[in-house]
């Protein structure tokens, strides 16, 4: 019988009896995918729309309570847009580009994330993860409507995986039973404690922090605005630190920094939580309790992310702490990665080498986000008396110094990474601007018709800028160049052609190219 591991917000996908269970011996699938959280169905989705059939195997049949992932960044969103699934996440979210830090109760600095205009999309929203988990869910829905080849089985738990050179075999167990199937590929997308890991015997290894945090999700009608507020020191948590967020359906988000030596037991209970968040929003704002839990965060990876068939995606691959908003972020980045690769394989448009770069270009991307969320970490909570003093210092100065600001590090928010190097990466010129260089995200800028990042899909695409380029086998799209284009994708260039991937990374560019510069170019960009 399935382990009920925790109470649902919303049933999904309840279990039905699927006929792999009463086939005379193991079917085998081309992409099994194990973890209903938001990288799985967010694989399964991608997988699915590229015609690559796939089955999610959830150990519960729908998402769990509590808001947990709550920041989703512009890439994300992108991402989520480019498998039709952005307009409800936005439209729901809690809008925000501004942050603000306090020390104590006087504020030192704000920042916008997103000072610049042309974007269809916003720095980050705030949605709580199973709204999130939601709309991913009901796309698939959508999409199996159209055809799409994805199979959710809900209280479908792994008991065991046994992975040879070239397939995976998994037991699974169900409410009426074990059965048996086979995998081509597997996909582990079962979180930061991944059984799948486990089963295989694999490494989790990292930097547990001394530190624990209280989550107390309140209902409230506040007058604050939709900002990141984020405290040092202040009189309602002293010589600790404080997070604020505001969530959709007058739900806010509050972290409290708690030390080391606490009872875990004793803070979550209400008469220690609530004269807090009383102190800190006031005598006379009425709240209610919605969620409460606490939790002590590490930065922790695999020392790969693929093991023959088998791929490790978002927490099971690697983890980091929830302040800069990077583990979900992160982890719809290696879908956004993988699935592209697996459907160029699967399809017979690419060799299976390509796979390889799965591993190159994310662990690439997950060792940055640990970087960073370390650094953070280790500037909000200080292990030696110099470190302290160094903080300290930085606040002292960061009031009356703009220079100090880049030190302040109370969370610095996701970006996507740059794949710098990575051996899929084609021709660039350097007289173009660097942040739309090979290896880079594209950026979204407003363009004939709409959205620039709206109108390159989901496939190997030329982007030809003040110029016309015909490539057998490829889609064009030209466009004219008015400042903003200039300013991102020309520089001092007076024309530009770009060969963006799949992902909607820049995989080459040139001034000027030929039909067989961007053929050449696809082909390496395709694993050689």
């Amino acid at each position: 019988m399935v382990d009920v591991r925790y109470e649902t917000a919303f049933t999904l996908y309840p279990y039905q009896r699927s006929a792999d269970q009463d086939a005379a011996t193991p079917v085998r699938h081309p992409v099994v995918i194990v973890g209903g959280g938001p990288v799985g169905m967010g694989m399964a989705l991608d997988l699915g729309q590229k015609g690559v059939p796939c089955v999610v195997l959830d150990d519960h049949d729908g998402v769990g309570v509590g808001s947990r992932a709550i920041c989703f960044a512009k890439r994300t969103l992108e991402i989520c847009d480019r498998m039709g699934a952005g307009d409800p996440m936005v439209d729901l979210g809690v809008v925000w580009n501004v942050g603000k830090v306090f020390r104590e109760e006087r504020q030192i600095y704000d920042f916008n994330l997103l000072p610049e205009e042309g974007h269809k999309r916003p720095a980050f929203i705030n949605l709580q993860q199973p709204y999130f988990e939601k709309f991913l869910v009901e796309r698939i829905r959508a999409a199996q409507s159209e055809g799409a080849p994805i199979d959710i089985r809900g209280k479908n738990a792994v008991l065991s995986v046994d992975a040879q050179d070239d397939f995976v075999t998994l037991e699974v167990d169900s409410p009426e039973g074990p059965y048996t199937i086979e995998a081509d590929y597997l996909i582990a997308c079962d979180g930061a404690r991944s059984p799948v890991r486990g089963m295989l015997g694999h490494d989790f290894t990292g930097r547990v922090f001394e530190d624990n945090f209280l989550i107390c999700d309140v209902k409230m009608k506040a007058q604050f605005p939709t900002e990141r507020w984020f405290w040092f020191d202040p009189p309602f948590n002293p010589g600790q630190s404080v997070l604020l967020h505001k969530q959709p359906d007058d739900i806010w988000r509050i972290d409290f920094q708690l030390g080391w030596d606490i009872d875990r037991k004793a803070v979550v209970q209400p008469e220690y939580y609530m004269p807090k968040v009383q102190a800190m929003l006031g005598p006379d704002v009425a709240f209610e309790p919605e969620w409460v839990s606490v939790y002590t965060f590490q930065c922790m990876s695999m020392d790969s992310y693929r093991h023959g068939p088998v791929f490790f995606a978002g927490d099971s691959a690697h983890q980091v702490s929830p302040f800069g908003a990077r583990g979900c972020n992160g982890g719809m980045q290696d879908v956004d990665n993988l699935a592209w690769k697996l459907a160029a394989v699967y399809h017979g448009e690419a060799d299976a080498k390509l796979l390889e770069s799965y591993n190159e270009e994310r662990k690439h991307g997950a060792e940055e986000n640990i970087l960073n969320s370390s650094r953070t970490t280790d500037f909000m909570t200080p292990k030696s008396p110099i470190a302290k003093l160094f903080r300290e210092s930085v606040l002292d100065l960061v009031e009356h110094t703009d220079a100090m600001r880049p030190l302040v590090n109370s969370g610095r928010l996701s970006m996507p990474c740059v794949y710098d190097g990575s051996s899929l990466n084609g021709p660039d010129d350097a007289r173009m601007p660097a942040r739309t260089r090979v290896g880079a995200t594209v950026v979204d800028a407003p363009v004939s018709g709409g959205w620039l990042i709206d109108q390159l899909g989901n496939d190997f695409k030329v982007l030809a800028v003040n110029c016309d380029i015909t490539v057998e086998g490829l889609e064009t799209l030209r466009v004219d160049a008015d400042p903003l284009m200039s300013e991102r994708y020309l520089g001092d260039a007076g024309q530009a052609v770009y060969l963006i991937r799949p992902d909607q990374i820049v995989a080459a560019r040139w001034k000027t190219a030929t039909p067989a510069d961007v053929i050449s170019a696809l082909q390496t960009a395709k694993g050689g």
